[in-house]
């Protein structure tokens, strides 16, 4: 969580409270720093969340799977197992009739 890019964005995000603390005095210094220690842990979950969603980024992509040549089944990447798919028949909702309206 004090991270220098954690902590300027809590900076980025306290300054206007920070300004009106500590330049133009409109507003008690002690409100502004607390303003700037709930921007800290706001900032940390916000990168959090950033950082989660472009982890994976500038990685290689997983390699396609393959027919073995053997057997002509379809292997998972790196494991050499057959991939297993299981079909579902039917329908998942019953169809309505007409007749069921009246």
């Amino acid at each position: 969580m004090a991270r220098y890019s954690t902590l300027l964005l809590a900076l980025l995000i306290a300054s206007p409270a920070l300004y009106a603390g500590f330049v133009t005095h409109q507003l008690d210094m002690k409100t502004a720093l607390l303003r700037l220690l709930i921007a800290v842990p706001v900032a940390a979950i916000m990168l959090a969340v950033f950082r989660m969603i472009t982890r994976g980024y500038g990685q290689e992509p997983e390699p396609p799977t393959r027919p073995d040549a053997t057997t002509g089944e379809a292997t998972a990447p790196g494991t050499g197992e057959p991939l297993r798919a299981e079909a579902v028949a039917g329908e998942p909702f019953p169809q309505r009739r007409s007749e069921d309206n009246t």
